[in-house]
């Protein structure tokens, strides 16, 4: 039936609506015109089509016989409230029971089908023109009353939000899809009737337009050491990897994502390239690494572990004081001065204390002298720093230059220089420095004083300095505030200073006598966050501006410096190595491990204070204890230690350091680990493994012998030395791969020059061994070698001796029925179409066996049904005239 919409009205009136429905179904309403916004009946559903077909043939009906009159044109309120509340449930049964079955675009649909159904018809008057009414009157009065389309429409949109959907052509499966990868042809979802009919497969086109080329029916085969075309040499292998020694095989130029480059990637130039692993020169990296790795290898023994391996248990000796000792006491570099900062800090302090002290008496104590330790290291360290200021202030203010005595901690020349100058009084309070608080209250109310009363317009800079850091006063102290001729301005007492002084006033002045080391570091920290542009960051020496400049990118945040990294693990429990070991806190290169390793090793392994954070059980501390009992104890494995004594490893493989190298390996915790990673080094440095060399590795390391062997015997093979290598992994107990080298290499050339003794000899020693394969490879060159000796041998003695021997006889019919089986074997043994000996070795083989077969019992391989491949033409043929001989002898004997 036709639906109507209407506007919304207020009023309802139930019997006059049940009225106007029935007058509505009687008469035909002729439809608004086709809007241009396109409302028509494409984005309705099919359901809705189906059912504007059947409300178009009722339609036309009631056309012929319904009639209206004009009074019935003007719908009541309620009429028209009731229209439209039978348009909103167009999806949804209607209150009364009746089922809507149209949309809003199947109403405009329906309107534009009756429409052109009109059009088409010209016998159909219109029923505006049969009631007497103008057709432009009614349009207007259908569209103000009604408005059928729009409505229809706002409604659809409010009551089904659905997102639009688009449907793709049928040669598309997705967005940017492609035939060439097999995108367009995916095989769309089918139907079948049952399990027992089978969906039709589409024909099959390759996934990719370039396809992989086998190496067999490539065109640059056999051209791989084309040293004059690179690129034709390394298409098909080649990558940037990594050689001995830090050595990078690459093509272009090494540079950073960002940079921009004139030279392209795309050339037949390999590069290779030394990466460098260290700050300064090779040589001096080699003798400073060297008196440190000396010194660590005589305190530490080689030890095998549980898997028999050799491993480097470091002992309780080897502490930051016994690395002290190696440097004399006039150097001042950074490495030194590290290893001072640590015995301060870590190293055990003999206290002298009577047993019957109690532990927190011990404490305080050792908080107290390892609080002195710390300032005298840190007076030292600025020593220069203090001295560089002097020079420059030689001639000038005499109070600048008390004021960096004091930056220095150096009291007493202080006081000198005062009363040298004829500052009695303030000599006399900088005797007094770091006093009680008292004193400090008293200064810090000297200075307000001064402030209020404007007197600090009239003192130096350098002396307010001076009263502000004794009374413990670190930042920035308020001149007096007037007119611009008495304004006196503010004064920063660690203005200029780098951040072991400024550190050193937060030791020495600003916190309390009796503070610990941990409160100090806190107080530093707190003023270097609070004022990042005021208080100098621990920053690493070589990022000083003054420094030279070095060939390696720094990132951004900076890091910290080593010695202060130091500080924070002592002051700061939940520190780890992880973050105190960064190599850019050591030097400039951020590949330079050694440092970090061996903090490490003093740190975790021989003191037991801290450890990395990925470690899974950490240790304890070791205290005197004996050795059986606490050394063996077990210990969670950490990576991040793997890794750092891999990365110091490679440093010295770079330096040429190989017996070092292997030393610091030696430290790696897991077993296997450790065992691969020495295997790997000494296999890529078995050029070095001279008759010196391997005395030190194999005499104070302790690496096995199989190892060094197995090393030399693949730097043999790289030379073309097979028979050595072989030798050499006999040696070493590698009875597989001297197995596999044999038979490779070996066997065919013994085969070859008919050496059955060398032959036999290859393999007696590996015959009773656990060898994969040795049935169907080395076991048949042994047959072979057997029945080449032996067959000759029965057939003369049977031949010879009037009575055969039973022994003897069967011998040789069990050397008739293996021998095909040998032949039949040979093609697969010797295989590698590359190598000519094989091809060689095959025929020999093959030739062989078949004329001593020949000569005993020659029908034994037409028998047996072997095919004869790659034997000389003259075998052959003598090969077919036995065997027909014989078939001819025996018709003639059973004729």
């Amino acid at each position: 039936m036709t639906r109507f919409s209407a506007a919304v009205s207020d009023s309802s009136d139930d019997e006059h609506d049940v009225h106007m429905v029935q007058d509505f179904k009687k008469s035909p309403v002729r439809s608004p015109p086709k809007l241009p916004g396109g409302h028509n009946a494409e984005a309705g559903s099919d359901e809705d089509i189906g059912v504007d077909q059947e409300s178009d043939e009722e339609t036309s009906e009631e056309d012929s016989s319904s009639d209206m009159q004009e009074d019935d044109l003007v719908p009541t309120r309620s009429s028209l409230a009731r229209n439209h509340v039978l348009t909103a449930d167009s999806d949804d049964e209607t209150e009364d029971g009746s089922e809507n079955t149209s949309s809003c675009s199947a109403s405009s649909s329906e309107s534009d089908a009756n429409g052109s159904a009109q059009r088409e018809n010209v016998s159909v008057i219109p029923w505006a023109r049969q009631v007497g009414v103008d057709a432009q009157k009614m349009h207007v009065m259908q569209t103000s009353l009604f408005r059928i389309p729009e409505e229809a429409v706002a409604i659809k949109a409010m009551n089904h939000a659905t997102r639009p959907h688009f449907k793709l052509p049928l040669t598309v499966r997705r967005k940017h899809s492609r035939d060439s990868i097999g995108d367009g042809l995916r095989m769309d979802s089918q139907e079948r009737a049952s399990f027992a009919h089978d969906i039709e497969l589409p024909a099959y086109r390759p996934s990719r337009k370039y396809a992989r080329v086998e190496i067999s029916a490539s065109a640059v085969a056999g051209c791989e050491d084309g040293l004059v075309d690179a690129g034709l040499a390394f298409g098909r292998s080649f990558r940037v990897g990594w050689g001995p020694g830090g050595t990078l095989v690459h093509l272009g130029r090494l540079c950073a994502p960002s940079s921009q480059i004139d030279t392209s990637a795309n050339c037949s130039v390999i590069t290779k390239t030394t990466v460098p692993l260290f700050a300064g020169s090779h040589k001096e990296a080699n003798v400073r690494l060297s008196r440190l790795l000396q010194h660590h290898l005589s305190k530490t023994p080689i030890v095998k572990d549980e898997s028999g391996i050799p491993f480097a248990d470091p002992s309780t000796e080897l502490d930051f004081s016994s690395f002290v000792s190696l440097y004399p006491s006039s150097d001042h570099s950074d490495e030194q001065s590290l290893f001072r900062l640590g015995r301060a800090l870590f190293d055990n302090i003999d206290l002298h204390l009577a047993s019957e002290i109690t532990v927190d008496v011990r404490n305080r104590i050792s908080a107290v002298r390892r609080k002195a330790a710390l300032s005298d290291w840190l007076q030292e360290a600025v020593g220069h720093l203090v001295d560089a200021d002097l020079k420059k202030n030689a001639s000038g203010d005499s109070a600048a230059c008390i004021y960096s005595l004091l930056t220095g901690n150096q009291i007493e020349k202080a006081c000198e220089a005062a009363m040298d100058n004829g500052y009695i009084k303030l000599a006399t309070l900088i005797s007094q420095a770091s006093g009680d608080f008292e004193f400090r209250e008293d200064l810090t109310e000297q200075i307000q004083l001064w402030r209020e009363q404007r007197i600090d317009l009239h003192i130096g800079e350098s002396t307010r300095k001076i009263y502000a850091l004794l009374a413990g006063i670190l930042d920035v102290v308020e001149g007096s505030k007037a007119s611009s001729l008495e304004q006196c301005p503010d004064v920063d007492p660690i203005k200029g200073l780098d951040w072991k002084r400024t550190f050193g006033l937060h030791l020495w002045f600003s916190e309390p006598m009796d503070a610990p080391i941990s409160q100090v570091f806190e107080s530093y920290n707190r003023s270097r966050q609070e004022s990042p542009f005021r208080v100098s960051p621990p920053l690493p020496s070589y990022l000083d501006p003054s420094s030279e400049p070095f060939p390696f990118n720094i990132p951004i945040p900076s890091p910290s410096d080593a010695l202060f990294s130091l500080i924070r693990l002592h002051a700061d429990p939940a520190c780890s190595l992880s973050q105190a070991l960064s190599p850019l806190s050591f030097g400039p290169s951020p590949g330079d491990y050694s440092l970090s390793w061996h903090l490490y090793i003093i740190l975790s392994r021989c003191m037991r204070i801290r450890d990395f954070a990925d470690r899974a059980d950490p240790g304890r501390r070791r205290e005197a204890m004996d050795d059986d009992s606490e050394q063996d104890q077990h210990e969670g494995h950490s990576p991040s230690a793997d890794l750092l004594a891999s990365s110091y490893a490679h440093q010295l493989e770079q330096l040429g350091m190989l017996q070092e190298a292997v030393f610091v390996l030696l430290h790696i915790e897991g077993s296997a680990g450790r065992e691969k990673a020495i295997k790997d080094l000494l296999h890529r440095s078995a050029e070095k493994l001279d008759e010196w060399m391997c005395s030190g590795i194999l005499g104070s390391l302790k690496i096995p012998m199989a190892w060094v062997n197995e090393a030399r015997a693949v730097y043999a093979i790289y030379e073309g030395k097979a028979f050595e290598a072989y030798q050499l992994y006999l040696n070493a107990g590698l009875y597989q791969q001297a197995h596999d080298l044999a038979v490779a290499e070996l066997a065919p050339e013994a085969v070859i020059r008919q050496d059955l003794d060398l032959l036999i000899s290859l393999f007696e020693r590996i015959a009773n061994q656990t060898i994969d394969g040795w049935h169907t490879r080395g076991k048949v060159y042994m047959d072979y070698a057997h029945a080449m000796t032996r067959i000759p041998e029965l057939h003369a003695s049977l031949t010879e001796s009037a009575v055969p021997d039973a022994v003897e006889d069967q011998e040789l019919d069990n050397f008739t029925r293996t021998v095909p089986r040998l032949i039949n074997i040979l093609p697969d043994l010797l295989s590698n179409p590359s190598d000519p000996r094989h091809k060689v070795a095959l025929a020999e083989m093959i030739s062989g066996l078949t004329a001593v077969l020949d000569i005993v019992k020659p029908l034994a391989l037409s028998q047996s049904q072997i095919k004869l491949i790659a034997i000389d033409e003259a075998t052959k043929l003598r090969h077919i005239q036995t065997t027909f001989f014989e078939k001819y002898m025996r018709s003639i004997q059973a004729s």
